[in-house]
Order: structure tokens, then sequence, then C-alpha cells
């Protein structure tokens, strides 16, 4: 390539020829082909998630799909456990995020068992609405099983009023949506405390939640009982 008419921008020219584009995984590709406005939600509510986390050395997540978002927390130089129970997702995600060193990956379906190890805290975005209901006791088991006393947890999935409106793609295996007062009030039975948030597109907020799309849960000291 030429250089650049900007000295400034040189970099990126030079990063491009010597490291090449990033390349999208699995789901990040697909939203970027297919609705590209809503890989900016997505990333959204990762933002959100290294704001909250932003001083956690050690987290866990759940569900990481194709690994792309949890780049933004390893940003703040936290070390992110990176599981899900797909070996398709996690194959693809270790292979082209092996470059960053603070992430690694494996298989886990938290339904039917815990890994050793503990962690400072936990996230799992749009998981909790593919648990079946009668295995979310389980699950929220294992999940508070690997976070230290006093640790956070942040669960996000969509309303149970949006899905009136969701695609067909977007609601497939969604057998678990929640309104907002039912998703902190079962909550409240593994945690001591439960911070509701609301997300509209990328907006964060705390406003009515039969108007929100997507649900954000901040849990705070896991009860082991359950």
């Amino acid at each position: 390539m030429s250089a650049t008419k900007e000295p400034q921008y040189q970099i990126q020219v030079d990063t491009f020829e010597s490291r090449g584009a990033v390349r999208l995984g699995l789901t990040t590709s697909h939203l970027w082909r297919s609705d590209p406005k809503h890989l900016v939600f997505f990333l959204s509510r990762y933002k959100f998630i290294s704001k909250m986390l932003n001083g956690y050395k050690s987290v866990l997540e759940i569900g990481c799909g194709d690994g792309f978002g949890s780049r933004l927390l390893t940003q703040n130089g936290t070390r992110v456990h990176c599981t899900d129970f797909d070996p398709v997702f996690v194959e693809e995600a270790r292979a082209r995020e092996a470059y960053d060193p603070l992430r690694t990956f494996a298989v886990v379906d938290y339904t039917q068992t815990v890994p050793a190890g503990n962690y400072d805290a936990c996230f799992a975005l749009d998981v909790i609405e593919h648990i079946p209901p009668a295995l979310e006791d389980r699950f929220l088991r294992n999940v508070c099983a690997q976070v230290v006393p006093g640790g956070v947890c942040l669960f996000g999935a969509p309303s149970l009023e949006s899905q009136v409106h969701a695609s067909e793609w977007s609601k497939k295996g969604h057998v678990n949506c929640k309104s907002g007062a039912d998703f902190q009030s079962g909550l409240r039975r593994y945690f001591s405390h439960v911070f509701m948030f609301s997300m509209n597109d990328e907006v964060l907020h705390t406003g009515f939640f039969p108007m929100s799309q997507y649900l954000f849960a901040l849990c705070v000291a896991p009860l082991k009982s359950g």
C-alpha cells in the first residue's frame, strides 16, 4: 500500500500489512451480514460487562458463543475463561483468538457439571433464556459454585415482552424468557443482592421493565445452598 496522506494513520496500514484484518467469529460474521446494527447491540452488552467487571482479575464467561465480545474485558487486563456447551463454537473461537493470552476456552455444559476452580466474577449473556425451566435450578447452583464468596455474576437476556417483536432466527431456542420482575425474584433465591437494568438497542437504563427489549441482572454474593 502507499503511504497515507496523514502520517498519524500510517500505523493502520502497517498493522494491516503485518497482521492482516481482524476476522469476525461465527455469530458476529452472521450478524454483520444479516443485521449489522444488531452487532452494535451485541458489543454494547459486552461493553457494559467490561465496565462492571473492570478491576476483576479472574472472570468466567458462560455461553461465550464465538468468543468475540470478551476482548472488551481483556483490554482492561482481565483474564477471562470462556466456556460454551457447543464445541463447534469453542474450537473456532480458540483458533481465531489465540493471539490473546488473557483468554482461554473450554467446552462446559453448566446444566450438567461444575469444573474445578473458582472465579472472582462471572457473566452469561443470552444464555438463561435457552435453559429449559426444569434445568434452571441446577444451572444456577452450578454457576454459584464457580464464584468466590462475595463475588459478582451478571446475567443478560431478552425480555419476555420483547419476543413479539423478535425475528424467527433470534427466537429459536428461547424457551425461558422472563419479565423483569420474575427475572429478579428468581435470581434472589441464589444471590444476596440482585440489581436490575434494562436495555433498548444499545441504550442502558433503569426504566419500565415491560418496555425493555433486554434485561441485565447484576447479582452479588452467591448463596451456595441456593
